[in-house]
């Protein structure tokens, strides 16, 4: 499961109301590993239609839909992500780790200056 409190992230906004954070990218991610929108938002601790309200949030963000879905029935739903999706999850990811690696001494030297905090808080 996706760790959605690290350490450090970034969340991309594009306009006011469209951005790209840790939540959507985990929940690609599990859409990608379940192939299902309904159990990548259950691992995430998302409700159904939260999970759905981010898909659909995406797919009407980028000139193509990142997420395509089928509907349930007799021979079962499902939903993968689209080409689109897959790399816009890719260069998320490498913005990600890149600017977490070019921050990871600063990060290190300003958490040395934090007070001493009893763990779990």
């Amino acid at each position: 499961m996706t760790n959605l409190h690290p350490e450090f992230f970034l969340r991309l906004y594009f306009t006011q109301s469209e951005m790209m954070g840790p939540g959507k990218a985990a929940l690609l991610d599990g859409i990608q590993r379940t192939g299902s929108i309904s159990a990548a938002g259950r691992e995430l601790g998302m409700s159904y239609k939260r999970a759905w309200m981010l898909v659909e949030a995406m797919n009407a963000m980028f000139r193509e839909p990142v997420v395509s879905s089928a509907r349930g029935g007799p021979g079962g739903g499902g939903a993968e992500l689209t080409q689109t999706g897959a790399q816009v999850l890719d260069l998320f990811r490498q913005i990600e780790a890149s600017a977490a690696e070019v921050n990871a001494d600063r990060i290190g030297q300003m958490k040395a200056l934090l007070a001493d905090i009893p763990e779990g808080k």
